[in-house]
């Protein structure tokens, strides 16, 4: 194979839940999102074909295809911003095989687009959270100090993803993974401190998506009413957690065909968790549906009962070699020596040599105290409530409601593996 310089895709994730305030986003005019054009992120239940949350349940499957006993976490927001940015240098049929990877079918011109004109408009909103929500997601270049991509790939870079652009010396590639890790522990608030482990000295770009979420409950638990209590790993392992509980309307929905119970969390602001709990021995069955007519049918049949919704705090962590898990999807031309990124270097000698990403998943009992409470208090007398208790693994789906964009989503499998 002939010698090409290094390019590397680098995904930080982080999502937390907390009851800590933090300041509003910069103003952005949320009304670009009902312009007449599409959002081709959006989960569309009235449209066929494959689209961004189909990608979203290949990759989870792609990412539990050798470890299905292990916890998932992962944000399909992040690694599909930081590949369509990445798009804007690629050509040819390393182009059309992102795109389709990333369920975007029929590229044209205007089609092609359409598609970084959605990334720009939900980024814009996602960016511009609710009050009680802090959602940063941004993207950042890293060049080689001497090293000159097009000026189209740069313009359009910023202009539809809001990339900012560092220098780095790659000669010295201990300095450059110090600089680019702390970046990425800025932008996560200190969360991920250690992005990448290592660079080689014939890297020339670097292109770094990051997302931190933080949010409170719309209804918080009570740590007063935390215990400590079994959660079934398995049928053998069980392992003890802090469970969270709490009695109060939710939306929610038993799937007789997939034998799982649906319960939607949703945050304050314009973010919600979609939580799916099988029925002993019933994962496989739920992981094997997951599509998006099956998240459309779980929307739209959620129905407002009074729970007693047991919980467990959450501490996991998610780690992905992207590369061989999109060459399980199909997109391998991109990390291989046929790869057309011409559109960053004015030639095709340029690949993808590593596509990392990384995510944090915390969830406890934190938020502001939710509006309402004398209702909930009347409601409690007026019919009990259905116990559904989170005492084994679980799916985990947060979304914007705003976009109606998955963020993230993963599995819970043992609470306290980080």
């Amino acid at each position: 194979m002939k010698y090409l310089p290094c390019l590397c895709l680098l995904l930080a994730v982080l999502c937390v839940t907390h009851c800590h305030h933090e300041a509003i986003c910069h103003e952005v005019n949320n009304t670009n999102l009902r312009d007449g054009t599409e959002n081709l992120l959006t989960h569309n239940c009235y449209k066929q074909g494959s689209n961004y949350a189909d990608f979203a349940f290949r990759f989870y499957k792609q990412a539990i295809a050798k470890e299905a006993d292990k916890n998932v976490f992962f944000s399909p927001m992040s690694i599909s911003t930081a590949f369509a940015m990445l798009a804007l240098g690629a050509k040819s049929t390393t182009l059309s095989e992102l795109f389709e990877g990333l369920g975007f079918n029929s590229l044209t011109e205007t089609r092609t687009h359409d598609i970084h004109e959605s990334f720009h408009k939900v980024l814009a909103v996602l960016n511009c959270a609710h009050v009680n929500i802090t959602l940063n997601i941004g993207n950042a270049l890293f060049t080689a100090l001497g090293y000159e991509p097009q000026e189209t790939f740069l313009q359009n870079t910023r202009q539809y993803y809001d990339a900012e652009f560092f220098s780095s010396d790659f000669h010295k590639p201990e300095e450059a993974k110090r600089q680019i890790n702390k970046y990425v522990e800025e932008k996560t608030k200190g969360k991920i401190p250690e992005l990448i482990g290592h660079l080689d000295p014939s890297t020339v770009l670097v292109l770094v998506n990051y997302i931190y979420f933080k949010a409170a409950w719309e209804k918080p638990f009570d740590p007063l009413r935390t215990y400590e209590d079994d959660f079934f790993v398995n049928t053998n392992t069980s392992v003890r957690v802090n469970m969270m509980q709490r009695d109060s309307n939710y939306g929610s929905f038993y799937d007789q065909d997939l034998s799982c119970e649906v319960v939607e969390l949703p945050y304050q602001g314009t973010a919600r968790a979609l939580l799916i709990l099988p029925d002993d021995g019933q994962m496989k069955q739920v992981e094997d549906a997951l599509s998006k007519e099956t998240l459309c049918k779980w929307d739209n049949s959620l129905v407002t009962r009074r729970l007693n919704l047991q919980l467990p705090k959450i501490s996991i962590s998610g780690s992905y070699d992207v590369e061989n898990l999109f060459k399980e999807m199909g997109i391998t031309e991109v990390f291989s020596g046929n790869a057309d990124l011409s559109g960053i270097s004015g030639s095709r000698n340029l690949r993808v040599s590593q596509a990392i990403h990384k995510a944090l998943l915390e969830v406890n009992e934190a938020g502001t105290e939710a509006a309402g409470t004398t209702a909930i208090i009347l409601t409690r007398l007026l019919r009990p409530s259905i116990t559904i208790k989170f005492n084994r693994p679980f799916l985990t789906l947060i979304f914007d409601k705003e976009t109606s964009t998955m963020l993230f989503m993963g599995k819970v499998v043992d609470p306290t593996t980080k």
